[in-house]
Protein backbone atom coordinates (compact mmCIF):
# COMPACT_ATOMS: atom_id res chain seq x y z
CA UNK A 1 0.00 0.00 0.00
CA UNK A 2 2.92 2.37 0.59
CA UNK A 3 3.71 2.85 -3.13
CA UNK A 4 0.02 3.70 -3.71
CA UNK A 5 -0.14 6.34 -0.96
CA UNK A 6 3.26 7.67 -1.95
CA UNK A 7 2.01 8.06 -5.51
CA UNK A 8 -1.36 9.46 -4.36
CA UNK A 9 0.13 12.17 -2.16
CA UNK A 10 2.79 13.03 -4.70
CA UNK A 11 0.13 13.48 -7.40
CA UNK A 12 -2.15 15.45 -5.08
CA UNK A 13 0.65 17.80 -4.01
CA UNK A 14 1.68 18.23 -7.64
CA UNK A 15 -1.87 19.23 -8.63
CA UNK A 16 -2.11 21.64 -5.68
CA UNK A 17 1.23 23.17 -6.64
CA UNK A 18 0.19 23.53 -10.29
CA UNK A 19 -3.14 25.08 -9.27
CA UNK A 20 -1.32 27.52 -6.97
CA UNK A 21 1.14 28.33 -9.75
CA UNK A 22 -1.73 28.92 -12.20
CA UNK A 23 -3.52 31.24 -9.77
CA UNK A 24 -0.28 33.09 -9.06
CA UNK A 25 0.36 33.48 -12.79
CA UNK A 26 -3.16 34.77 -13.35
CA UNK A 27 -2.76 37.30 -10.53
CA UNK A 28 0.51 38.52 -12.05
CA UNK A 29 -1.07 38.81 -15.51
CA UNK A 30 -4.03 40.76 -14.09
CA UNK A 31 -1.66 43.01 -12.13
CA UNK A 32 0.32 43.70 -15.30
CA UNK A 33 -2.83 44.20 -17.35
CA UNK A 34 -4.30 46.71 -14.94
CA UNK A 35 -1.06 48.46 -14.11
CA UNK A 36 -1.99 52.00 -15.06
CA UNK A 37 1.50 53.27 -15.64
CA UNK A 38 1.94 56.29 -17.82
CA UNK A 39 1.67 55.61 -21.54
CA UNK A 40 4.88 57.08 -22.95
CA UNK A 41 6.02 57.62 -26.53
CA UNK A 42 8.46 59.87 -28.34
CA UNK A 43 7.91 62.95 -30.46
CA UNK A 44 7.45 62.42 -34.21
CA UNK A 45 5.54 59.19 -33.58
CA UNK A 46 3.37 57.57 -36.25
CA UNK A 47 0.12 55.74 -35.56
CA UNK A 48 -0.21 52.47 -37.42
CA UNK A 49 -3.81 51.48 -38.23
CA UNK A 50 -3.84 47.78 -38.97
CA UNK A 51 -7.14 46.30 -37.90
CA UNK A 52 -9.31 43.91 -39.85
CA UNK A 53 -12.37 43.54 -37.61
CA UNK A 54 -14.33 46.55 -36.41
CA UNK A 55 -17.53 46.44 -34.38
CA UNK A 56 -19.87 49.04 -32.91
CA UNK A 57 -18.58 48.39 -29.40
CA UNK A 58 -15.18 47.04 -28.47
CA UNK A 59 -15.36 43.45 -27.32
CA UNK A 60 -12.92 40.89 -25.97
CA UNK A 61 -13.58 37.19 -25.67
CA UNK A 62 -11.71 34.20 -24.33
CA UNK A 63 -11.98 30.72 -25.80
CA UNK A 64 -10.48 27.38 -24.85
CA UNK A 65 -9.22 25.00 -27.52
CA UNK A 66 -7.83 21.89 -25.92
CA UNK A 67 -5.05 23.09 -23.64
CA UNK A 68 -4.78 26.46 -25.40
CA UNK A 69 -6.37 29.69 -24.22
CA UNK A 70 -7.08 32.19 -26.98
CA UNK A 71 -8.15 35.80 -26.56
CA UNK A 72 -9.83 37.77 -29.32
CA UNK A 73 -10.25 41.52 -29.24
CA UNK A 74 -12.43 43.48 -31.66
CA UNK A 75 -11.98 47.22 -31.72
CA UNK A 76 -15.04 49.44 -31.37
CA UNK A 77 -15.96 52.43 -33.50
CA UNK A 78 -16.15 54.69 -30.45
CA UNK A 79 -12.53 54.01 -29.49
CA UNK A 80 -11.34 54.53 -33.06
CA UNK A 81 -12.99 57.95 -33.23
CA UNK A 82 -11.60 58.92 -29.81
CA UNK A 83 -8.09 57.97 -30.94
CA UNK A 84 -8.29 59.91 -34.21
CA UNK A 85 -9.61 63.00 -32.47
CA UNK A 86 -6.88 62.78 -29.82
CA UNK A 87 -4.15 62.21 -32.44
CA UNK A 88 -5.27 65.28 -34.36
CA UNK A 89 -4.38 67.43 -31.32
CA UNK A 90 -1.43 65.35 -30.10
CA UNK A 91 1.80 67.24 -30.79
CA UNK A 92 3.82 64.03 -30.55
CA UNK A 93 1.90 62.41 -33.44
CA UNK A 94 3.19 63.37 -36.87
CA UNK A 95 0.87 61.21 -38.93
CA UNK A 96 -0.86 57.91 -39.59
CA UNK A 97 0.08 54.87 -41.63
CA UNK A 98 -2.93 52.85 -42.75
CA UNK A 99 -1.76 49.29 -43.33
CA UNK A 100 -4.87 47.13 -43.73
CA UNK A 101 -5.15 43.35 -44.15
CA UNK A 102 -6.74 41.99 -47.36
CA UNK A 103 -10.09 41.27 -45.69
CA UNK A 104 -12.03 43.71 -43.54
CA UNK A 105 -15.04 42.88 -41.39
CA UNK A 106 -16.89 46.15 -40.95
CA UNK A 107 -20.19 47.64 -42.05
CA UNK A 108 -20.39 50.35 -44.68
CA UNK A 109 -21.67 53.03 -42.31
CA UNK A 110 -18.92 52.17 -39.83
CA UNK A 111 -16.34 52.67 -42.58
CA UNK A 112 -17.99 55.98 -43.46
CA UNK A 113 -17.61 57.21 -39.87
CA UNK A 114 -13.94 56.19 -39.71
CA UNK A 115 -13.21 57.63 -43.14
CA UNK A 116 -14.75 60.97 -42.18
CA UNK A 117 -12.66 61.01 -38.99
CA UNK A 118 -9.50 60.39 -41.04
CA UNK A 119 -10.41 63.29 -43.33
CA UNK A 120 -10.89 65.50 -40.26
CA UNK A 121 -7.49 64.35 -38.96
CA UNK A 122 -5.90 65.47 -42.24
CA UNK A 123 -7.21 68.99 -41.68
CA UNK A 124 -4.60 69.33 -38.92
CA UNK A 125 -1.92 69.25 -41.61
CA UNK A 126 -0.57 65.88 -40.50
CA UNK A 127 0.03 63.18 -43.08
CA UNK A 128 -1.94 60.00 -43.72
CA UNK A 129 -0.29 57.35 -45.88
CA UNK A 130 -2.03 54.12 -46.89
CA UNK A 131 -0.23 50.96 -47.95
CA UNK A 132 -1.35 47.40 -48.63
CA UNK A 133 -0.45 44.27 -50.52
CA UNK A 134 -4.11 43.89 -51.49
CA UNK A 135 -6.91 46.41 -51.10
CA UNK A 136 -10.40 45.00 -50.76
CA UNK A 137 -13.13 47.36 -51.92
CA UNK A 138 -13.93 48.30 -48.33
CA UNK A 139 -10.25 48.69 -47.55
CA UNK A 140 -9.67 50.86 -50.59
CA UNK A 141 -12.63 53.10 -49.76
CA UNK A 142 -11.14 53.69 -46.32
CA UNK A 143 -7.62 54.12 -47.72
CA UNK A 144 -8.81 56.67 -50.29
CA UNK A 145 -9.11 59.16 -47.41
CA UNK A 146 -5.29 59.20 -47.16
CA UNK A 147 -3.03 61.87 -48.67
CA UNK A 148 -1.11 59.17 -50.51
CA UNK A 149 -2.13 55.61 -51.40
CA UNK A 150 0.57 53.04 -52.21
CA UNK A 151 0.37 49.42 -53.36
CA UNK A 152 2.77 46.49 -53.40
CA UNK A 153 4.26 46.16 -56.95
CA UNK A 154 2.67 42.72 -57.31
CA UNK A 155 -0.44 43.60 -55.32
CA UNK A 156 -4.03 44.25 -56.34
CA UNK A 157 -6.90 46.69 -55.83
CA UNK A 158 -10.35 45.11 -55.94
CA UNK A 159 -12.65 47.48 -57.81
CA UNK A 160 -15.66 45.85 -59.42
CA UNK A 161 -18.80 47.29 -57.80
CA UNK A 162 -20.98 46.08 -54.94
CA UNK A 163 -22.97 42.89 -54.83
CA UNK A 164 -24.83 40.58 -52.51
CA UNK A 165 -25.45 36.86 -52.77
CA UNK A 166 -28.28 35.07 -51.01
CA UNK A 167 -28.56 31.39 -50.17
CA UNK A 168 -31.90 29.70 -50.81
CA UNK A 169 -32.90 26.57 -48.91
CA UNK A 170 -36.18 25.60 -50.57
CA UNK A 171 -34.71 22.68 -52.52
CA UNK A 172 -33.09 21.25 -49.41
CA UNK A 173 -36.25 21.77 -47.36
CA UNK A 174 -38.35 20.01 -50.00
CA UNK A 175 -35.96 17.05 -50.05
CA UNK A 176 -36.11 16.81 -46.27
CA UNK A 177 -39.88 16.88 -46.35
CA UNK A 178 -40.22 19.91 -44.07
CA UNK A 179 -43.23 22.16 -44.60
CA UNK A 180 -42.18 25.76 -43.87
CA UNK A 181 -45.44 27.43 -42.88
CA UNK A 182 -44.75 31.08 -43.72
CA UNK A 183 -46.88 33.99 -42.65
CA UNK A 184 -45.96 37.61 -43.29
CA UNK A 185 -47.89 40.86 -43.43
CA UNK A 186 -50.55 40.53 -46.11
CA UNK A 187 -48.95 43.20 -48.32
CA UNK A 188 -45.35 42.79 -47.09
CA UNK A 189 -44.02 41.73 -50.48
CA UNK A 190 -40.60 43.25 -49.70
CA UNK A 191 -40.24 41.37 -46.40
CA UNK A 192 -37.95 38.83 -47.98
CA UNK A 193 -36.58 37.13 -44.87
CA UNK A 194 -38.83 34.20 -45.69
CA UNK A 195 -37.91 33.93 -49.39
CA UNK A 196 -35.03 31.47 -48.88
CA UNK A 197 -37.59 29.02 -47.46
CA UNK A 198 -40.24 29.46 -50.18
CA UNK A 199 -38.33 30.33 -53.38
CA UNK A 200 -35.18 29.20 -55.17
CA UNK A 201 -34.23 32.72 -56.37
CA UNK A 202 -34.92 36.37 -55.58
CA UNK A 203 -38.41 37.73 -56.15
CA UNK A 204 -38.84 40.79 -58.37
CA UNK A 205 -39.68 42.90 -55.30
CA UNK A 206 -36.58 41.75 -53.45
CA UNK A 207 -34.36 42.33 -56.49
CA UNK A 208 -35.79 45.83 -56.87
CA UNK A 209 -35.15 46.85 -53.27
CA UNK A 210 -31.70 45.26 -53.29
CA UNK A 211 -30.64 47.14 -56.42
CA UNK A 212 -31.98 50.40 -54.94
CA UNK A 213 -29.86 50.27 -51.79
CA UNK A 214 -26.82 48.78 -53.55
CA UNK A 215 -26.81 51.62 -56.07
CA UNK A 216 -27.18 54.19 -53.29
CA UNK A 217 -24.25 52.70 -51.36
CA UNK A 218 -22.05 52.33 -54.45
CA UNK A 219 -22.73 55.93 -55.49
CA UNK A 220 -21.71 57.09 -52.01
CA UNK A 221 -18.42 55.21 -52.34
CA UNK A 222 -17.80 56.61 -55.82
CA UNK A 223 -18.45 60.18 -54.69
CA UNK A 224 -15.96 59.81 -51.85
CA UNK A 225 -13.28 58.23 -54.03
CA UNK A 226 -13.88 60.75 -56.81
CA UNK A 227 -13.42 63.69 -54.47
CA UNK A 228 -10.16 62.46 -52.93
CA UNK A 229 -8.61 60.85 -56.01
CA UNK A 230 -9.78 63.37 -58.61
CA UNK A 231 -11.38 60.75 -60.86
CA UNK A 232 -14.76 61.37 -62.47
CA UNK A 233 -17.60 59.21 -61.12
CA UNK A 234 -18.63 58.08 -64.60
CA UNK A 235 -15.06 57.01 -65.33
CA UNK A 236 -14.89 55.11 -62.02
CA UNK A 237 -17.99 53.19 -63.10
CA UNK A 238 -16.35 52.43 -66.43
CA UNK A 239 -13.25 51.14 -64.63
CA UNK A 240 -15.42 48.83 -62.52
CA UNK A 241 -17.67 47.64 -65.36
CA UNK A 242 -14.74 46.84 -67.65
CA UNK A 243 -12.51 45.39 -64.91
CA UNK A 244 -9.71 47.66 -66.08
CA UNK A 245 -7.89 47.18 -62.77
CA UNK A 246 -6.44 43.70 -63.07
CA UNK A 247 -2.94 44.24 -61.69
CA UNK A 248 -0.84 46.65 -59.68
CA UNK A 249 0.27 48.39 -62.90
CA UNK A 250 -3.30 49.00 -64.04
CA UNK A 251 -4.26 50.31 -60.59
CA UNK A 252 -1.48 52.86 -60.98
CA UNK A 253 -2.34 53.74 -64.58
CA UNK A 254 -5.97 54.44 -63.65
CA UNK A 255 -4.80 56.59 -60.72
CA UNK A 256 -6.34 54.51 -57.97
CA UNK A 257 -2.93 54.51 -56.28
CA UNK A 258 -0.03 56.96 -56.22
CA UNK A 259 2.80 54.49 -56.55
CA UNK A 260 3.89 50.85 -56.55
CA UNK A 261 6.29 50.42 -53.67
CA UNK A 262 7.57 47.80 -51.29
CA UNK A 263 7.03 48.44 -47.62
CA UNK A 264 10.61 49.54 -47.00
CA UNK A 265 10.17 52.21 -49.68
CA UNK A 266 6.97 53.43 -48.01
CA UNK A 267 8.84 53.56 -44.71
CA UNK A 268 11.41 55.78 -46.40
CA UNK A 269 8.64 58.21 -47.33
CA UNK A 270 7.38 58.17 -43.75
CA UNK A 271 10.94 58.75 -42.52
CA UNK A 272 11.12 61.95 -44.55
CA UNK A 273 7.74 63.10 -43.25
CA UNK A 274 8.83 62.58 -39.64
CA UNK A 275 12.35 63.96 -40.22
CA UNK A 276 13.81 60.84 -38.65
CA UNK A 277 17.40 60.05 -39.58
CA UNK A 278 16.70 56.38 -40.18
CA UNK A 279 13.76 53.98 -40.43
CA UNK A 280 14.73 52.47 -37.09
CA UNK A 281 14.16 55.82 -35.42
CA UNK A 282 10.51 56.00 -36.48
CA UNK A 283 8.36 55.14 -33.49
CA UNK A 284 5.27 53.33 -34.72
CA UNK A 285 2.46 53.23 -32.19
CA UNK A 286 -0.07 50.43 -32.25
CA UNK A 287 -3.37 52.17 -32.94
CA UNK A 288 -5.35 49.91 -30.62
CA UNK A 289 -2.96 50.57 -27.72
CA UNK A 290 -3.09 54.29 -28.37
CA UNK A 291 -6.89 54.24 -28.53
CA UNK A 292 -7.15 52.28 -25.30
CA UNK A 293 -4.96 54.71 -23.39
CA UNK A 294 -6.65 57.82 -24.81
CA UNK A 295 -10.03 56.39 -23.85
CA UNK A 296 -8.68 55.76 -20.36
CA UNK A 297 -7.27 59.30 -20.18
CA UNK A 298 -10.65 60.78 -21.07
CA UNK A 299 -12.30 58.74 -18.32
CA UNK A 300 -9.73 60.03 -15.83
CA UNK A 301 -10.21 63.64 -16.94
CA UNK A 302 -13.98 63.36 -16.60
CA UNK A 303 -13.86 61.60 -13.24
CA UNK A 304 -15.95 63.57 -10.78
CA UNK A 305 -17.79 65.45 -13.51
CA UNK A 306 -21.54 65.08 -13.76
CA UNK A 307 -22.42 63.32 -17.01
CA UNK A 308 -25.05 65.33 -18.86
CA UNK A 309 -25.70 63.36 -22.07
CA UNK A 310 -26.47 59.65 -22.19
CA UNK A 311 -25.42 57.50 -25.13
CA UNK A 312 -27.46 54.30 -25.06
CA UNK A 313 -26.13 51.52 -27.31
CA UNK A 314 -28.59 49.12 -28.92
CA UNK A 315 -26.44 46.69 -30.89
CA UNK A 316 -27.40 43.34 -32.46
CA UNK A 317 -30.59 41.34 -32.84
CA UNK A 318 -33.52 42.23 -30.59
CA UNK A 319 -34.78 39.60 -28.16
CA UNK A 320 -36.66 39.51 -24.88
CA UNK A 321 -34.76 39.47 -21.61
CA UNK A 322 -31.13 40.31 -20.94
CA UNK A 323 -28.73 41.46 -23.63
CA UNK A 324 -24.99 41.58 -24.25
CA UNK A 325 -22.59 43.90 -26.06
CA UNK A 326 -23.58 42.22 -29.31
CA UNK A 327 -27.28 41.53 -28.75
CA UNK A 328 -30.20 43.69 -27.67
CA UNK A 329 -32.16 42.38 -24.73
CA UNK A 330 -35.42 44.27 -24.19
CA UNK A 331 -34.93 44.18 -20.44
CA UNK A 332 -31.35 45.48 -20.58
CA UNK A 333 -31.87 48.28 -23.10
CA UNK A 334 -35.25 49.46 -21.79
CA UNK A 335 -33.75 49.63 -18.29
CA UNK A 336 -30.82 51.66 -19.65
CA UNK A 337 -33.16 54.15 -21.34
CA UNK A 338 -35.28 54.35 -18.21
CA UNK A 339 -32.22 55.01 -16.04
CA UNK A 340 -31.14 57.80 -18.38
CA UNK A 341 -34.63 59.30 -18.24
CA UNK A 342 -34.78 59.25 -14.44
CA UNK A 343 -31.25 60.62 -13.96
CA UNK A 344 -31.72 64.35 -13.34
CA UNK A 345 -28.15 65.08 -14.44
CA UNK A 346 -28.81 63.63 -17.89
CA UNK A 347 -30.25 66.39 -20.07
CA UNK A 348 -30.50 64.52 -23.39
CA UNK A 349 -30.28 60.97 -24.73
CA UNK A 350 -28.56 59.72 -27.88
CA UNK A 351 -29.80 56.26 -28.85
CA UNK A 352 -27.17 54.57 -31.03
CA UNK A 353 -28.81 51.77 -33.01
CA UNK A 354 -27.00 49.12 -35.01
CA UNK A 355 -29.59 46.39 -35.35
CA UNK A 356 -31.39 44.34 -38.03
CA UNK A 357 -34.38 44.03 -35.69
CA UNK A 358 -35.81 40.90 -34.15
CA UNK A 359 -38.64 40.02 -31.79
CA UNK A 360 -41.63 42.34 -32.34
CA UNK A 361 -42.77 42.25 -28.71
CA UNK A 362 -39.27 42.99 -27.41
CA UNK A 363 -39.03 45.90 -29.86
CA UNK A 364 -42.29 47.31 -28.53
CA UNK A 365 -41.00 47.16 -24.94
CA UNK A 366 -37.99 49.30 -25.93
CA UNK A 367 -40.19 51.61 -28.08
CA UNK A 368 -42.27 52.41 -25.00
CA UNK A 369 -39.23 53.59 -23.03
CA UNK A 370 -38.01 55.73 -25.93
CA UNK A 371 -41.44 57.38 -26.20
CA UNK A 372 -41.65 58.05 -22.45
CA UNK A 373 -38.15 59.52 -22.43
CA UNK A 374 -38.92 61.83 -25.34
CA UNK A 375 -41.69 63.39 -23.27
CA UNK A 376 -39.23 64.67 -20.64
CA UNK A 377 -35.93 65.25 -22.49
CA UNK A 378 -34.57 65.24 -26.06
CA UNK A 379 -34.01 61.81 -27.63
CA UNK A 380 -31.84 61.73 -30.74
CA UNK A 381 -31.21 58.56 -32.72
CA UNK A 382 -27.93 57.81 -34.48
CA UNK A 383 -28.09 54.86 -36.88
CA UNK A 384 -25.02 52.74 -37.58
CA UNK A 385 -24.59 50.13 -40.30
CA UNK A 386 -28.19 48.99 -39.99
CA UNK A 387 -31.29 50.13 -38.13
CA UNK A 388 -34.05 48.17 -39.82
CA UNK A 389 -37.35 46.54 -38.97
CA UNK A 390 -37.35 46.25 -35.15
CA UNK A 391 -34.27 48.48 -35.21
CA UNK A 392 -36.33 51.17 -36.92
CA UNK A 393 -39.31 50.41 -34.66
CA UNK A 394 -37.34 51.55 -31.59
CA UNK A 395 -36.02 54.60 -33.45
CA UNK A 396 -39.26 56.07 -34.79
CA UNK A 397 -40.43 57.95 -31.66
CA UNK A 398 -37.21 60.01 -31.43
CA UNK A 399 -37.09 63.79 -31.84
CA UNK A 400 -34.57 63.47 -34.66
CA UNK A 401 -32.97 60.59 -36.55
CA UNK A 402 -29.49 60.65 -38.09
CA UNK A 403 -28.23 58.03 -40.54
CA UNK A 404 -25.18 57.67 -42.73
CA UNK A 405 -25.76 57.73 -46.50
CA UNK A 406 -25.01 53.98 -46.55
CA UNK A 407 -26.99 52.98 -43.45
CA UNK A 408 -29.49 50.18 -44.12
CA UNK A 409 -32.86 51.15 -42.67
CA UNK A 410 -36.61 50.82 -43.09
CA UNK A 411 -37.82 47.23 -43.57
CA UNK A 412 -41.09 48.18 -41.88
CA UNK A 413 -42.81 44.82 -41.87
CA UNK A 414 -43.27 41.58 -39.92
CA UNK A 415 -43.23 37.85 -40.50
CA UNK A 416 -43.44 34.48 -38.81
CA UNK A 417 -42.15 31.05 -39.81
CA UNK A 418 -43.47 27.81 -38.31
CA UNK A 419 -41.75 24.70 -39.70
CA UNK A 420 -43.79 21.51 -39.75
CA UNK A 421 -41.27 18.68 -39.37
CA UNK A 422 -43.87 15.96 -38.81
CA UNK A 423 -43.75 14.61 -42.42
CA UNK A 424 -39.93 14.53 -42.33
CA UNK A 425 -39.87 12.58 -39.05
CA UNK A 426 -42.30 10.01 -40.40
CA UNK A 427 -40.79 9.67 -43.87
CA UNK A 428 -37.09 9.74 -42.97
CA UNK A 429 -37.04 8.29 -39.47
CA UNK A 430 -40.32 6.47 -39.06
CA UNK A 431 -41.33 8.65 -36.12
CA UNK A 432 -45.02 9.49 -35.78
CA UNK A 433 -46.67 12.01 -33.49
CA UNK A 434 -49.90 11.49 -31.59
CA UNK A 435 -51.46 12.92 -28.44
CA UNK A 436 -54.56 13.90 -26.54
CA UNK A 437 -56.10 17.28 -25.79
CA UNK A 438 -58.98 18.74 -23.85
CA UNK A 439 -59.69 21.55 -26.32
CA UNK A 440 -59.46 22.05 -30.07
CA UNK A 441 -56.26 24.11 -30.05
CA UNK A 442 -54.59 22.68 -26.94
CA UNK A 443 -51.62 21.33 -28.91
CA UNK A 444 -51.05 24.53 -30.87
CA UNK A 445 -48.10 25.34 -28.58
CA UNK A 446 -46.23 22.55 -30.42
CA UNK A 447 -47.03 23.43 -34.05
CA UNK A 448 -43.77 22.09 -35.48
CA UNK A 449 -45.11 18.54 -35.49
CA UNK A 450 -48.28 19.19 -37.44
CA UNK A 451 -49.71 21.36 -40.20
CA UNK A 452 -51.65 24.46 -39.27
CA UNK A 453 -55.36 24.22 -39.86
CA UNK A 454 -56.93 26.88 -42.05
CA UNK A 455 -58.45 28.45 -38.94
CA UNK A 456 -55.11 28.53 -37.13
CA UNK A 457 -53.35 30.02 -40.16
CA UNK A 458 -56.01 32.73 -40.42
CA UNK A 459 -55.68 33.53 -36.72
CA UNK A 460 -51.89 33.87 -37.00
CA UNK A 461 -52.21 35.90 -40.20
CA UNK A 462 -54.56 38.24 -38.39
CA UNK A 463 -52.06 38.61 -35.55
CA UNK A 464 -49.21 39.37 -37.96
CA UNK A 465 -51.34 41.95 -39.80
CA UNK A 466 -52.30 43.53 -36.48
CA UNK A 467 -48.64 43.91 -35.53
CA UNK A 468 -47.86 45.46 -38.92
CA UNK A 469 -50.79 47.84 -38.50
CA UNK A 470 -49.50 48.84 -35.06
CA UNK A 471 -45.96 49.22 -36.46
CA UNK A 472 -47.06 51.59 -39.22
CA UNK A 473 -49.24 53.59 -36.81
CA UNK A 474 -46.30 54.13 -34.49
CA UNK A 475 -44.01 55.15 -37.33
CA UNK A 476 -46.69 57.54 -38.60
CA UNK A 477 -47.05 59.08 -35.15
CA UNK A 478 -43.32 59.38 -34.61
CA UNK A 479 -42.51 60.74 -38.06
CA UNK A 480 -45.52 63.01 -38.50
CA UNK A 481 -46.80 61.07 -41.51
CA UNK A 482 -50.07 59.43 -42.43
CA UNK A 483 -50.32 55.69 -41.92
CA UNK A 484 -51.03 55.27 -45.64
CA UNK A 485 -47.80 57.12 -46.46
CA UNK A 486 -45.84 54.86 -44.12
CA UNK A 487 -47.41 51.78 -45.68
CA UNK A 488 -46.43 52.98 -49.16
CA UNK A 489 -42.74 53.04 -48.19
CA UNK A 490 -43.07 50.10 -45.80
CA UNK A 491 -44.29 46.61 -46.75
CA UNK A 492 -40.92 45.34 -45.56
CA UNK A 493 -38.89 47.43 -48.01
CA UNK A 494 -35.23 48.14 -47.24
CA UNK A 495 -33.67 51.54 -47.96
CA UNK A 496 -30.20 53.09 -47.87
CA UNK A 497 -29.76 56.24 -45.79
CA UNK A 498 -29.79 58.61 -48.77
CA UNK A 499 -33.15 57.29 -49.96
CA UNK A 500 -34.49 57.09 -46.39
CA UNK A 501 -33.82 60.82 -46.08
CA UNK A 502 -35.77 61.57 -49.24
CA UNK A 503 -38.84 59.60 -48.12
CA UNK A 504 -38.87 60.93 -44.55
CA UNK A 505 -37.65 57.93 -42.56
CA UNK A 506 -34.62 59.89 -41.33
CA UNK A 507 -34.09 63.61 -40.75
CA UNK A 508 -30.45 64.17 -41.58
CA UNK A 509 -27.35 62.41 -42.85
CA UNK A 510 -24.54 62.25 -40.35
CA UNK A 511 -22.72 60.19 -37.76
CA UNK A 512 -22.89 59.75 -34.03
CA UNK A 513 -20.99 63.00 -33.38
CA UNK A 514 -23.60 64.94 -35.34
CA UNK A 515 -26.34 63.37 -33.23
CA UNK A 516 -24.41 64.10 -30.05
CA UNK A 517 -23.83 67.76 -30.88
CA UNK A 518 -27.46 68.23 -31.86
CA UNK A 519 -28.56 66.63 -28.58
CA UNK A 520 -26.27 69.03 -26.69
CA UNK A 521 -27.70 71.97 -28.62
CA UNK A 522 -31.24 70.92 -27.75
CA UNK A 523 -30.26 70.59 -24.09
CA UNK A 524 -28.42 73.96 -24.22
CA UNK A 525 -25.07 72.36 -23.44
CA UNK A 526 -21.88 73.77 -24.98
CA UNK A 527 -19.65 71.33 -26.90
CA UNK A 528 -16.85 71.93 -24.41
CA UNK A 529 -19.18 71.02 -21.55
CA UNK A 530 -20.39 67.68 -22.93
CA UNK A 531 -19.80 64.78 -20.55
CA UNK A 532 -21.04 61.43 -21.82
CA UNK A 533 -22.43 58.56 -19.81
CA UNK A 534 -22.55 55.29 -21.73
CA UNK A 535 -25.43 52.87 -21.25
CA UNK A 536 -25.91 49.97 -20.63
CA UNK A 537 -23.32 50.08 -17.88
CA UNK A 538 -21.42 46.92 -18.71
CA UNK A 539 -18.87 45.50 -16.31
CA UNK A 540 -15.67 46.28 -18.24
CA UNK A 541 -13.18 44.73 -15.84
CA UNK A 542 -12.73 41.36 -17.51
CA UNK A 543 -12.93 42.89 -20.98
CA UNK A 544 -10.11 45.30 -20.13
CA UNK A 545 -8.07 42.38 -18.85
CA UNK A 546 -8.60 40.35 -22.02
CA UNK A 547 -8.01 43.40 -24.20
CA UNK A 548 -4.67 44.08 -22.56
CA UNK A 549 -3.66 40.46 -23.05
CA UNK A 550 -4.64 40.68 -26.71
CA UNK A 551 -3.23 44.09 -27.66
CA UNK A 552 0.16 43.87 -29.27
CA UNK A 553 -0.40 40.37 -30.63
CA UNK A 554 0.21 40.35 -34.36
CA UNK A 555 -1.82 37.26 -35.17
CA UNK A 556 -5.10 38.89 -34.22
CA UNK A 557 -4.88 41.40 -37.07
CA UNK A 558 -5.81 38.95 -39.78
CA UNK A 559 -8.10 35.99 -40.02
CA UNK A 560 -9.18 33.49 -42.60
CA UNK A 561 -11.96 35.04 -44.66
CA UNK A 562 -13.45 31.60 -45.22
CA UNK A 563 -13.53 30.79 -41.51
CA UNK A 564 -15.09 34.16 -40.73
CA UNK A 565 -17.84 33.62 -43.31
CA UNK A 566 -18.52 30.08 -42.07
CA UNK A 567 -18.87 31.34 -38.50
CA UNK A 568 -21.22 34.09 -39.67
CA UNK A 569 -23.36 31.53 -41.47
CA UNK A 570 -23.50 29.24 -38.43
CA UNK A 571 -24.37 32.17 -36.17
CA UNK A 572 -27.15 33.23 -38.54
CA UNK A 573 -28.62 29.73 -38.64
CA UNK A 574 -28.41 29.51 -34.85
CA UNK A 575 -30.12 32.89 -34.49
CA UNK A 576 -32.88 32.00 -36.94
CA UNK A 577 -33.52 28.69 -35.19
CA UNK A 578 -33.90 30.43 -31.82
CA UNK A 579 -36.54 32.93 -33.00
CA UNK A 580 -39.76 32.96 -31.03
CA UNK A 581 -42.96 34.81 -31.88
CA UNK A 582 -43.59 37.30 -34.67
CA UNK A 583 -40.45 38.93 -36.00
CA UNK A 584 -39.78 42.53 -37.06
CA UNK A 585 -36.40 41.70 -38.53
CA UNK A 586 -34.32 42.65 -41.55
CA UNK A 587 -34.90 40.20 -44.42
CA UNK A 588 -31.41 38.72 -44.14
CA UNK A 589 -27.94 39.64 -43.00
CA UNK A 590 -26.67 42.08 -45.61
CA UNK A 591 -22.99 41.57 -46.36
CA UNK A 592 -21.73 44.04 -48.95
CA UNK A 593 -18.64 42.97 -50.89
Amino acid sequence: MRPFWRSFWASTLAYIFLAFLGILTLVVIIWIAFDEKEYEYEEHSVLQMSFGNISELSNAEISFTGSNIQTNYTMGLREIKIALEAAEKDEKIDGIMINLPPAMSAGMATLEEIRNSILEFRESGKFVIAYADVYSQKGYYLASAANEVYLNPVGLVEFRGLGVQLMFFKGMIDKLGVDMQIIRGSNNKFKSAVEPFMLDSMSDANRKQTMTYLNAMWNQMLKGISKERGIDVAYLNEIADSLYVRSAETALSYKLVDGLLYKDEVLDIIKKNTKAESINEIEFLDFEQYAYHKDRDIKKENAGEDENIAVVYAVGGINSGKGTRESIGSETVSEAIRDARLDENIKAVVLRINSPGGDALASDVIWREVKLTKEVKPVIVSMGDVAASGGYYIACPADKIYAQPNTITGSIGVFGVIPNIGPMLEDKLGITIDGAKTNVHANSSLPIFQALTEEERNIIQGGVDQIYDDFTKKVAEGRGMTQAAVDSIGQGRVWAGTDALNIGLVDELGGIDDALYYAAEQAKIKKSDIHIKVYPEWDNGMMDFLRNMELGKEDNKTSSKASVEVMKMLNTIDEMSSMRGVQARLPYEIVIE
